[in-house]
């Protein structure tokens, strides 16, 4: 078993966004084979740009209120409670144009090439 507490886990800036940072709060780094989780912040102007990956997400809003899309053209807000279901190889991207700070768990599989090297644990 391994429990900690999201402020005791380093925050770092999320590469090719703005005003994001992430969190990896569970990864194969602690043990975990299966699934990673991510705690994601995106402050006031923020927004992580439309991107893909081959691997789904599972996406539950803690904070704040933001936006989502999957083509650039047509966004979804998303409230605190929200849940999102992201397929793999879906284009989606994320925006805080209104809250002080839009924040949000995320999963994905604890895939080799999803894990940066130092949260990755053989």
């Amino acid at each position: 078993m391994y429990i900690g507490h999201v402020k005791d886990t380093p925050e770092k800036d999320v590469p090719n966004a703005k005003g994001t940072t992430i969190r990896w709060l569970i990864s194969p780094k602690v043990g975990a084979k299966n699934f990673a989780m991510r705690y994601f912040v995106i402050k006031k102007g923020g927004e992580i740009p439309i991107h893909q990956h081959d691997w789904e997400h599972e996406i539950f809003v803690v904070k704040g209120e933001g936006y989502l899309t999957k083509d650039g053209k047509n966004w979804f807000k998303v409230v605190p409670g929200s849940y999102i279901y992201i397929p793999p190889n879906e284009p989606h991207g994320y925006k805080n144009e209104d809250s002080e700070t839009f924040e949000f768990v995320c999963l994905i599989p604890a895939k080799r090439e999803a894990i940066p090297d130092d949260e990755w644990q053989e």
